[in-house]
């Protein structure tokens, strides 16, 4: 999924609450989703943190900001609130946001290759589709280098 024309299908998953989320509800606003390997490891728990850091700066550009990876309700629950994330988790079990976003690929770990979530964000303009997104990310400056590309409300 790539460019500024890329159409997002229609996703919704649930949350670390139990509740829903559905990209389409957020249609009229900038959107950034960003993609992660696991809850509770030392460099997901940096980039998350780096996005609550910055979260009342995206929301005061009207952007909304949420986190993806396989993980589940429940240890996403847990997750958010050790960090005190004010946004939302999805729960992406069935890995139908990573296949749309096609975020998955082999990686190698100690000479074995697996599947894996490549860090990945995608920021998704007012009209609901892509504006801009960054692959294999690098986590020191990058929330910060993904809220400048959000326009000013």
């Amino acid at each position: 999924m790539t460019g500024k024309t890329t159409k997002l299908p229609r996703l919704e998953g649930t949350l670390g609450d139990g509740s829903s989320l559905s990209l389409a509800s957020l249609k009229g606003k900038w959107v950034v989703v960003f993609f992660y390997p696991k809850d509770s490891t030392p460099g997901c728990t940096n980039e998350a943190k780096d996005f609550r850091d910055l979260y009342s700066e995206f929301q005061a550009r009207g952007a909304e900001v949420i986190g993806v990876s396989r993980d589940s309700v429940r240890s996403h629950a847990n997750f958010a609130a050790r960090q005190e994330l004010p946004y939302p988790l999805v729960s992406d079990a069935d890995e139908t946001w990573c296949n749309a976003f096609d975020v998955i690929h082999e990686k190698v770990l100690y000479g074995k290759r697996y599947l894996g979530v490549v860090r990945s964000t995608f920021l998704i303009d007012s009209n609901g589709k892509i504006a801009a997104e960054w692959r294999g990310v690098k986590i020191p400056g990058h929330a910060q280098a993904v809220l400048e590309r959000v326009p000013t409300a």
